[in-house]
């Protein structure tokens, strides 16, 4: 019989910078659904990559000074980059695409021609709103506030010769997809997708540029690059061989089963995708799944907001497994949920080390104790018994169950239930009291047998989320390769009968929160102070600012009205400044080495304006003035932030 068959994808990364928990969630999702189709005996094909063209790249590379290739291989293959990240968090994907490999490149010039040559792809011009951030266009109506509707941020005017794919011809066909079919998961996604996009009628899609020259060129037109979404989505495809020679999976592996995406690409990927493989004739994908966020403070995690969490942090300080469980065990994978270091460590403890941990120890240390680690055949059984092989016998279906509706949380829920059933079954026959006697030894051997069949299923089942803890725990209990698979995890009893465990060290030892969180806030607000932009905020003062309080600084342009030096004071000038209230502003400032009073007077410098006033030297000070030092010839020089003298005193510049 052919081998049954099942293809899973992650999104491909922009890599403008390195990847945070967010990405580390959605792929570690993806590792644990290939994971367990392995498992339960399916041929997989697990494909993730990075897609690596666009404006925001080009801008980048240019600023550090870098080609747009050296710039996106030192985040994708440099040290610390997207690859190392997926080989420590053990990522187990059979294909790594990258939109600059040569063979997906001539894929795409292939594709964008064909869509041409059939009608769907046409040239015009583009005149609108940008947002270079989300590589996204938007009309006037589009915009919330004026901003990009995806994430906030400013938008720019564009206006440019572009070509065009025919979106609004497939509204309809797209519309039943959603609406009619199961293609978009979860159902709650549909309704937004259909309501905010698809009925107020779709508009063509932009689909090259030329305003700039990262991306893959159309051949049959110089200076166009085929725009993000062609060359983005066709990744799945191309990667798998369609239309180049470097693979030869297509015909065996597409459609794709299942694209694991954050929520914030679904309208890519359940609209404009079906919508382009509806235009190349090809098949759909049989369903797209847009998970939620993990947010901070009821946040999206993001750079510009300086709250992302590192990965590499968390991996090596807690273990990876302990990081892959503690994301698929916290957060429902349709919805967003909220990321703190103390619900990292609670849920660690609570279910690793508690539950878990606890269990594998307890029964293999009584299992030396008593038996010198090897079990007698002799066995009675007892109360209590058939209600834990009940549980442990129903527990496969329902694990079953909850996966194959990608519902990680609650497939790990079943496990953990039976897992706390079997701690209290050791209360409830308390080993110890039995082995005080010598005529219970064939009753305590029976206890020590179910309590050690029970870890071996249970650690079937958690395989695709701890894989490397759970070939330690196998170790431990003695299980033997033919009773870890998939079949004998329907199956009590498969342990060999005079099984002898190996304890070990603890797997997943108790975490100390009190310690834990104070090694986190000093790692954490290093790499913030180390992100911080090489300014000096009002030099020669003990007060400093830390890193939330900069990123919610109001920074605004101040015209000097007057300056003078503060008495008894060496360092101090005393500001009278226009800040465009109507009402002078008092700022107090430590340069006094660096500038005598009459140099300032007329000038437009930057000030924080929002901060809470403060003494010195028996004034008022409300705010503060930025100023940059550099070293010259060995001595530090100090340079006050000066705008043009035009700009208007109040205005905001970040």
């Amino acid at each position: 019989m052919e081998q049954k068959r099942f293809y899973i994808t992650t999104p491909i990364y922009y890599p403008s910078d390195k990847l945070h928990i967010g990405h580390t969630y959605c792929t570690v999702a993806t590792d644990a659904m290939a994971r367990y189709k392995r498992l339960t005996g399916y041929d997989v094909m697990f494909l993730t990559g990075t897609d690596e063209h666009g404006q925001k790249i080009e801008d980048k590379a240019k600023a550090a000074g870098v080609t747009p290739q050296q710039f996106v291989d030192n985040i994708v293959c440099g040290e610390k980059g997207i690859l190392d990240l997926w080989k420590l968090m053990n990522i187990s994907n059979d294909r790594f695409i990258r939109t600059t490999d040569d063979y997906h490149v001539e894929a795409i010039q292939k594709i964008f021609r064909k869509m041409h040559d059939n009608g769907d792809i046409y040239k015009g011009k583009y005149v609108g709103k940008y947002c270079k951030p989300c590589e996204s266009f938007w009309t006037e109506s589009q915009l919330v506030d004026g901003k990009c509707p995806d994430c906030g941020r400013e938008v720019e005017d564009a206006e440019e010769e572009a070509y065009f794919f025919k979106l609004s011809k497939y509204a309809d066909r797209v519309q039943h997809l959603l609406e009619d079919t199961d293609f978009l998961q979860p159902a709650s996604r549909v309704n937004e997708m259909v309501n905010n996009f698809i009925k107020p009628g779709l508009e063509d899609l932009c689909v090259s540029r030329t305003s700039f020259t990262w991306g893959v060129p159309v051949d049959f037109d110089p200076g166009h690059v085929v725009y993000v979404w062609v060359d983005a989505l066709f990744n799945y495809c191309t990667a798998l061989g369609f239309m180049n020679e470097k693979y030869d999976d297509y015909d065996k592996f597409w459609p794709a089963d299942v694209h694991f995406v954050g929520k914030e690409i679904v309208r890519f990927h359940s609209i404009i995708w079906p919508a382009m493989l509806m235009s190349m004739g090809m098949p759909l994908p049989k369903h797209v799944y847009g998970h939620g966020w993990l947010v901070m403070d009821g946040g999206k995690m993001s750079k510009s907001k300086g709250n992302v969490v590192d990965p590499y942090v968390l991996a090596e300080r807690f273990g990876v497994d302990a990081l892959r469980f503690f994301l698929l065990r916290t957060f429902p994978f349709g919805s967003d949920g909220n990321f703190s270091n103390e619900l990292l460590i609670n849920t660690i403890n609570v279910d690793l080390a508690n539950d878990l941990g606890n269990l594998v120890s307890r029964t293999t240390a009584m299992v030396e104790k008593y038996f010198g680690g090897t079990l007698p055949v002799e066995r009675a059984e007892g109360e209590f018994d058939a209600d834990l092989i009940a549980a442990v016998s129903a527990l496969r279906g329902k694990y079953e169950a909850e996966m194959e509706k990608f519902q990680f949380q609650n497939g790990l829920e079943t496990i953990f239930k039976v897992i706390q059933r079997a701690n209290k079954y050791i209360d409830e026959t308390a080993p110890w009291v039995l082995a005080k006697d010598e005529a219970n030894r064939a009753r305590l051997a029976s206890v020590m047998y179910n309590l050690l069949e029970t870890i071996r299923i249970c650690t079937i089942l958690l395989t695709p989320f701890i894989p490397a803890s759970c070939e330690k725990i196998f170790a431990q209990i003695g299980a033997a390769t033919d009773c870890r698979d998939w079949d004998s995890a329907a199956e009590w009893g498969r342990l060999s009968a005079s099984v002898t465990v190996h304890k070990g060290e603890a797997i997943f030892p108790r975490i100390d929160m009190e310690k834990a969180l104070a090694e986190l806030e000093a790692i954490q607000e290093a790499q913030k102070k180390a992100a911080l932009p090489a300014l000096e905020i009002e030099p020669l003062t003990e007060e400093k600012v830390d890193f939330d309080t900069f990123c919610r600084s109001d920074f605004r342009a101040v015209k000097v009205k007057a300056c003078e030096a503060v008495k008894k004071s060496d360092k101090l000038l005393r500001f009278t400044l226009d800040d465009g209230t109507g009402t002078d502003r008092q700022i107090l400032s430590g340069i006094h080495k660096w500038y005598e009073p009459e140099q300032l007077v007329g000038k437009t410098l930057v000030a924080i304006v929002n901060l809470p006033p403060r003494k010195m030297m028996g004034l008022e000070s409300c705010g503060m003035l930025l100023s940059a030092t550099h070293t010259e010839k060995g001595q530090e020089v100090l340079n006050l932030i000066m705008v043009d003298d035009k700009i208007p005193a109040g205005a905001k510049l970040c």
